[in-house]
């Protein structure tokens, strides 16, 4: 609207329908609410974070004013719930409930929260963009909180660290690194398909936030990094039949990984920095097979999950072995029962299966898709080392591709039912509002 008044003069755009300049203002301002809640998600030093408070609140409005939840998405509703009554059965089979009842409210928050972006996204598509730039701006500003911890480049700057690796405003690396890595694959996406005279511009933010993951210390969130790059540069070097794109991205990549590889070996001759590379770089720590280290907890665990199909409590596995489950499938059979258990694969296989047929298709919200797809599926493959049932990110990436699935599901309607309609009285039909708008109608 704002292009269209500025060309029309004064007195015209004084006569304006009120209602169109509500429109305007309701949608401008929920998206900055929207923008507001992505920010803060970069923050989250305790529990309950100022992210579930102000998002609760913002998901709580926007149900009261019209927050519709496509039929497409009533899958990932259902499954999500189906999860959490199973931790709730769960719960009733600890003797003391300690902090499990807040425990249990913010995976349920979390839930929703997966439920609210997808059907914003599936509303108002060009909510994408604006929810990628706002975590782009929160990567890299909790990066550099990181990174300056890292080196004490102020006083008191240590508090945005954890056993000497960069945490940001983090709680544990290993949740700061993982956070880090769609922001940094979507500038990776923009680098290789945007114009060249945008590359530098690019590159600062992605070197920033490359420089987080790396001072993150994250073994996890090194692979994640990696296997999202190289899953997204396949993407579209298999989506695109243009010779001189493909040769641009195989080009770019070249130039990219020699870039990173230069960049790791200055970085490693920093005081201190190239000892703890060494300690990190290997696949197998101390904790992760000793007597009762992370890979006998498995075992343990998964044989605990057959005499008790109701789960034993959420976080009660870590008070009885001294440490959490650090595996996303046994902390689901342990904290929310077989039923939670069955509920999160479920949804885990259907999200990946779902948008996996819908990845390449050529579509205004593609680009979204397929950075949010990549990273999904590292969260995923390293919730097998960790738990990852808190991550406020992985429930954004169910959401953003959902989201997608829900587009993708009104769009091949909307084709059924245009080669349903004679081409005269499609002719007579009114203009409907495309998808890259505000609305899908």
């Amino acid at each position: 609207m704002s292009a269209v008044a500025h060309d029309l003069p004064a007195a015209a755009v004084n006569k304006l329908p009120a209602s169109a300049v509500n429109a305007k203002l309701i949608a401008l301002v929920s998206s900055a609410a929207i923008v507001v809640g992505i920010l803060l998600s970069g923050f989250v030093i305790s529990e309950p974070a100022p992210y579930e408070i102000y998002m609760a609140g913002l998901i709580a409005v926007w149900a009261l004013f019209g927050l519709r939840i496509s039929r497409a998405i009533v899958p990932l509703l259902v499954l999500l719930v189906a999860m959490n009554i199973g931790g709730m059965i769960a719960m009733t089979q600890m003797a003391e409930l300690a902090n499990t009842p807040l425990y249990l409210a913010v995976s349920l928050f979390l839930a929703f929260s997966a439920v609210f972006f997808a059907s914003v996204t599936s509303t108002q598509p060009s909510l994408n963009r604006l929810i990628f730039i706002a975590y782009v701006v929160s990567a890299v500003a909790t990066s550099l909180l990181g990174i300056a911890g890292y080196f004490h480049a102020f006083p008191g700057a240590e508090m945005f660290t954890k056993y000497d690796r960069a945490a940001g405003a983090f709680q544990d690396p290993n949740v700061f690194g993982p956070y880090l890595v769609l922001p940094g694959t979507y500038l990776l996406y923009l680098l290789l398909t945007g114009p060249v005279s945008r590359m530098p511009l690019l590159a600062v933010p992605l070197l920033i936030i490359a420089a987080g993951i790396f001072f993150s210390f994250s073994r996890g969130a090194w692979g994640m990094f990696a296997v999202s790059a190289v899953l997204l540069t396949g993407c579209l070097f298999l989506q695109s039949a243009s010779g001189m794109f493909r040769l641009r991205v195989v080009v770019l990549t070249i130039a990219a990984v020699a870039l990173l590889v230069i960049a790791i070996l200055v970085i490693l001759q920093l005081p201190g920095v190239s000892d703890m590379f060494t300690q990190r770089a290997q696949l197998e720590q101390s904790y992760d097979t000793a007597r009762l280290g992370r890979f006998a907890r498995y075992t343990i665990g998964f044989q605990m999950a057959l005499e008790h199909p109701f789960g034993i409590g959420p976080l009660v596995f870590g008070t009885i072995y001294g440490e959490d489950t650090h595996d996303i499938w046994l902390k689901a059979l342990m904290d929310y029962g077989w039923l939670g258990f069955v509920s999160f694969l479920t949804l885990t296989l259907w999200t990946i299966c779902a948008g996996f047929r819908i990845l390449l298709r050529d579509r205004p919200w593609q680009p979204y898709l397929l950075c949010a797809y990549v990273a999904y599926l590292g969260n995923i493959g390293l919730g097998t080392f960790i738990d990852i049932d808190h991550w406020r990110h992985l429930y954004l990436l169910l959401g953003l591709i959902w989201g997608a699935i829900a587009l993708e599901y009104r769009h091949q309607k909307e084709l059924r039912l245009t080669r349903a309609v004679p081409v005269p009285a499609r002719a007579a039909l009114p203009a409907r509002q495309d998808f890259r708008g505000q609305g899908l109608g």
